[in-house]
């Protein structure tokens, strides 16, 4: 059973006009979901959706961006959204690791422009404090497989997903709703608003699987 893709939660558009999943229905929706710092994003994931952006149609394909926050807060600010997307300046991660390849040009500037519409995800502060059945409820919810881990594997778990609840100091709603794994990930919605898949990384096969749906 298909199930809809939920429409994007949105703080502000910063490039291109505002739009979202249930404005595109008779088009293949492809988001691309980055963090302002994360090298993977901009050396693989980004040039690849810019790479299907412009293979494909706008009759056929929409390809969005959207900028979220899951850690390092400080950096991955609407902010640094805007002047990236502004100025073509990188940060933090992001620039050290491009640097480093040379793939960078007037010293901080990305060698390429993000040629589709970029949102930023909505944050919300993190101000209630959790418990350890809110730390068993994000498990059960995130890892189908828990019961069948060991005792001392559910501990190891445990604790470590207790030390990242009380480090997470804001909630990325797109980002919690799909339940994705990290950055760079990408949601694939098909013509009649379906999810068809969320990729965690960098995905070579997107390409083919955007032309099938586009095929369908």
């Amino acid at each position: 059973m298909s199930t809809k893709a939920p429409n994007l939660h949105v703080s502000e558009w910063v490039q291109g006009l505002p739009t979202n999943i249930d404005k595109n229905i008779g088009k293949v929706v492809l988001i691309e979901v980055f963090q302002v710092n994360c090298p993977g994003c901009f050396m693989y994931a980004l040039p690849n959706a810019i790479e299907i952006y412009k293979n494909n149609s706008r009759d056929d394909v929409v390809v969005l961006g959207l900028a979220t926050a899951f850690e390092d807060y400080d950096k991955n600010t609407l902010d640094n959204l805007k002047l990236l997307l502004t100025s073509g300046k990188v940060i933090g991660e992001t620039f050290n690791a491009l640097s480093q390849y040379r793939q960078l040009v007037d010293g901080d500037k990305l060698n390429y422009k993000i040629p589709f519409p970029v949102a930023m995800d909505v944050l919300r502060k993190n101000t209630q404090d959790f418990n350890d059945n809110n730390v068993i409820d994000f498990i059960e919810s995130n890892i189908n497989d828990y019961n069948s881990y060991s005792e001392q594997d559910k501990k190891v778990l445990f604790e470590r997903v207790k030390q990242y609840l009380k480090n997470k100091k804001y909630s990325a709603l797109t980002f919690d709703e799909y339940k994705l794994q990290g950055t760079p990930s990408a949601i694939l919605v098909d013509k009649k608003g379906n999810l068809r898949n969320v990729f965690f990384g960098a995905n070579s096969n997107l390409h083919g699987l955007v032309k099938q749906l586009v095929n369908e």
